[in-house]
């Protein structure tokens, strides 16, 4: 696949596919009355520049340790950023920045501290980008079902407080079912690996020339190790709301 993308076929059928497929998610969100097509434009115009840019500096950046670093720190800030706005809490968006990457740091330390990844940029980038991409999403679908529940079911907050809960006890009671469906997307990628989807790391593996032992292996690794970054996420997320740290700005 990468030979037939990079050399025999050239990069206008390349170009022609992504065009379609960004046209095509645009027209269905727009004639559905989802959302206006413009969102899916410039997702899909920002993703080209920005693996341009990545391209550009990635060789640099897999070379140095220092700045494998520097480039993880800023995969966590974007992811944060991306997160905060996804989900209207604001400048509260840094509490949300921590319930993304508490999970990530263990993770890392675990797998480099077992001997399982190797401290070196090639290793540390696509497998520190995959766990904080995990963590960014369940704490977005998180957040967003946490405080739409708190707003939906305020009578039953007040209710709760009037019979004596805690505000932090009486959120807690009320948010952890709705927040516990931000982690359905990594439990149904990990049932159905291998019967309904075949993910990144093991087809990039495959392709790679490894054999399909390791690339199982790793994608074992990868499937389990989103989990526990996610269900950290979403517990970090409840517990924040709870506490009052994360809250929507007001329009």
């Amino acid at each position: 696949m990468g030979s037939v993308i990079s050399g025999s076929v050239g990069w206008l059928p390349l170009v022609v596919v992504c065009v379609v497929f960004t046209a095509a998610a645009a027209v269905v969100v727009w004639a559905g009355r989802l959302m206006p097509p413009w969102p899916v434009v410039l997702a899909a115009g920002r993703a080209v520049l920005q693996l341009a840019a990545v391209s550009a500096v990635i060789t640099a950046v897999l070379a140095s340790l220092g700045l494998t670093g520097a480039f993880l720190l800023l995969m966590a800030v974007v992811a944060t950023a991306t997160s905060a706005a996804r989900t209207g809490v604001g400048r509260r968006g840094a509490w949300v920045g921590l319930a993304i990457v508490a999970g990530v740091i263990p993770a890392l330390a675990l797998l480099v501290g077992s001997g399982l990844l190797p401290v070196t940029g090639i290793a540390l980038v696509p497998m520190g980008g995959i766990l904080i991409g995990g963590g960014m999403t369940a704490t977005t679908l998180s957040v967003r079902r946490v405080l739409d529940t708190l707003k939906q079911r305020h009578g039953e907050y007040e209710a709760a407080l009037a019979l004596g809960f805690t505000e932090p006890v009486a959120i807690r009671e009320l948010v952890r079912k709705p927040a516990a469906d931000a982690l359905l997307p990594a439990l149904d990628q990990t049932r159905t690996v291998g019967l309904v989807t075949l993910p990144g790391a093991f087809v990039g593996m495959l392709l790679g020339g490894s054999p399909v032992w390791l690339a199982g292996a790793l994608q074992l690794v990868v499937l389990l190790g989103l989990l526990a970054v996610e269900s950290l996420a979403i517990v970090i997320v409840v517990e924040l709301v709870a506490l009052g740290k994360v809250r929507r700005v007001a329009p």
